[in-house]
Order: C-alpha cells, then structure tokens, then sequence
C-alpha cells in the first residue's frame, strides 16, 4: 500500500514538474515573442501608474496577451516600478520587452501632439511638433519666440494626448533658464531664488500642465547631482580637483569652451595640465561670465580693459579655478573633467573647421594662432581679443 502511495505521489509531483515547466516556457515564449498589436496604438502612462495598472491597460487595448506575465516579466528584467508618465506609441506586433523598454525610457517613442519649450543659449524658442503615424517620428509644425509674441494659431489645436517638455541646451546658465521658464504658460508658481550656477541637468523634461516651476528646477538639480556624484566616483586619480564642486566649475568652462563632444576630453586636458603646471587658466569664456554674471550673452568681443581687470572670474589675473560654474555643463562635459584625455598639451586655438587645434609649446600655439588670424582676415572677421589657450 505504502509503495502505491509513493508511486502516485511520485507520479503526480512529476507531472506538476511538467506543468510548471510548461508554464514556465509558456509564459517566457509569451513574454519575448512579437505582440498581437495589428497597428500601432498610442498609450497614456498617468503620473503614479504602477506596473499593473499599465498592464492592464495595455491588455485592454490589446497590445499585449496576458497581463500577468508582462508583470511579471517586468520584476524579472528589473523593468517594474521604472515607468515615466507621457503618452507612448508603441509599434504594431511590439514585444513586451519592446514595451518595457519604451514606457521606461521615456520620450523615444511618444504620440501626440508635443509642445516643447527649448531655452537655448542664445534665445529661447517654443515648438509645436505632431506624430507622422507613416514614420513614428514627430514633425515640426510650427515655432516660436515666447518672449518676443504670442503663439501661432497652430498652437490652440487639441489637448489630448498632448505633450509637454522643458529641454535645455548645454551651457545655459541658470538665469536664462529661469528666465525662459517664466514664458511657459503651462507652468505655474514664480520662481523666488535663482540656483547656484551650474546645478542644473542640461537635458530634456516631460512634464504635467501644472506643474510648478519650483518642482521643476528641484528636478532639474536632482539629475544634476546624481550625475556628478556618479562621475566623481568614478574619476580618474590625480586630479588637480578637491571636490565635486571644483571639478563641475572645470566642467562648466569646457562646456562654454567647445560644442564638439569628441573634443571636450581633450580640452579639459589642456586646462588640467595648466593647473598642474601652476599656469593660469586664461579663458575668455570666464572673463564674459564675470561681465555678465550668466545675464544672457555678451553679444560683443571682450575689451582690452576687461581683460585687465581684477575680478574673481578673470582667469588672466587670478590663478587657479575661477568660484563658481560659469554655466550648466552636461553630462558629456562633466565627465570630461572627470576623465580628461592623457595630453601634454597647454594651449588651443580655433582651428576654422569649429574644432580647436592644440599645441604643447608656445611657439607651436602662435603658429596656430597666426593660421586663424588668416582664416578671420579671409573671412572679414575682426580679430578676437587675447586669449591664451586658444588665441
């Protein structure tokens, strides 16, 4: 009797091992296989969603087989709880890692209208783009400046589905940021304080209409934080820097100094070994700061006499960093800093091409320095006042 019981119990524990194998492979093969979408379909992911709650919405719009394993597929990948708000368009016969990887990344693959606020370092201009569904990319429909005029008709269309977002250019200051927010009528609140230059994240926001201009700077030197605190980590040893805040100051004026990424290692290279070196850093950008104070841009070349002048952002007269950021520096700016290229090089020079050429020695850099001063002759250009590192 007892080895009947065995056997039985043996039998049925080996055909819930089938089971649970089966569905274990099912729900896997569920999971990573194309979805039943026939076209695409637009996805509204609210503010607070949770994984299941989007789960279930995208089973009722029938983009996916079963909620259940899309949840937890989602735990599985370290996908859950991950999600950003917006509106998605998510691709005819989309898998559910498809899926997880849009909702999660947010803003590559939106529908809708968008409206977006684009405060640049020269000017500020507000954008009306719409979903071409042909090719799952947005078109420009129509632009403007908020300071200077009133929005285009093409701007009172619809409201569902539509999309709004903050994005900053690399190298604004904090000023024009809080001075292109005050245009954006779809924010509310005034804005008491301006912050410390250089804590805010260049990059691109969603946001929710409504939503105060406050939370929105306090995100914004969120990201700023967490990115350099994860570059300073990470840097490399030997850095003439005592902190975080020295190294986003170092940061800020290669940012204000080259709009090519590939070059930004190399020009913080030049800077790290005047430092080094005991050189002043001489850089225009800084003294144009120190003019200013970050108030929108200098719109001139720098006098002689600025040049001369005794002011704690004029690295012609003062040695070492300057106090503060000059700018918010971007990711790609940051980490420069944080890992320069291995150079010998101190000076660099505009190259004509909108690149720098660079140079160890001074009789090297003025060679440099004659070639563009031909270039701005051929050009009608009038000559830019000194600068050593890349006169």
């Amino acid at each position: 009797m007892w080895k009947s019981v065995a056997s039985n119990a043996l039998t049925l524990f080996v055909v819930v091992l089938v089971l649970v194998a089966g569905l274990i492979a099912w729900g896997r093969q569920t999971f990573y296989e194309p979805g039943p979408l026939a076209e695409p379909i637009c996805l509204r992911v609210d503010r607070g969603d949770s994984t299941a709650v989007i789960a279930r919405t995208l089973h009722g719009q029938g983009a996916i087989r079963s909620d259940q394993v899309y949840r937890i597929g989602a735990s599985y990948t370290d996908m859950a709880g991950r999600e950003k708000f917006g509106s998605y368009l998510i691709p005819a016969g989309a898998s559910m890692p498809q899926i997880l990887e849009i909702v999660t990344t947010g803003g590559q693959s939106t529908c809708g209208r968008e409206i977006n606020l684009q405060i640049g370092v020269s000017a500020s201009q507000m954008v009306l783009r719409d979903l071409n569904p042909a090719t799952g990319r947005f078109e420009e429909i129509a632009k403007y400046d908020p300071a200077a005029g009133e929005a285009p008709a093409e701007f009172d269309g619809p409201e569902d589905d539509l999309r709004l977002r903050v994005t900053l250019a690399e190298g604004v200051t904090s000023w024009q940021v809080v001075d292109g927010l005050k245009h954006a009528d779809f924010l509310t609140g005034d804005v008491e304080d301006i912050p410390a230059e250089g804590s805010l994240a260049p990059d691109s926001y969603e946001i929710a209409a409504g939503e105060t201009r406050a939370d929105l700077l306090a995100e914004m030197a969120e990201r700023q934080t967490r990115i350099l605190a994860e570059q300073w980590e990470s840097r490399d040893e030997d850095l003439p820097y005592d902190s975080p805040e020295e190294a986003l100051i170092m940061a800020s004026i290669v940012e204000k100094e080259t709009g090519i990424a590939s070059e930004r290692p190399m020009v913080a290279s030049v800077f790290v070994n005047r430092l080094r070196q005991g050189m002043r850093l001489q850089t225009d950008p800084t003294v144009i700061y120190g003019v200013t104070g970050g108030e929108g841009i200098l719109g001139r070349g720098l006098r002689a006499s600025e040049l001369r002048a005794r002011t704690p952002y004029n690295t012609y007269v003062i040695d070492g960093l300057p106090p503060t950021p000059i700018a918010n520096p971007g990711r790609l700016s940051i980490e420069a800093a944080l890992h320069p290229a291995e150079s010998d090089y101190v000076f660099f020079v505009a190259d004509g091409s909108g690149g720098h050429a660079f140079a160890r020695t001074l009789e090297e850099h003025n060679a440099n320095v004659a070639k563009w001063r031909e270039i701005e002759r051929a050009r009608g250009e009038e000559p830019e006042g000194g600068v050593q590192t890349r006169q």
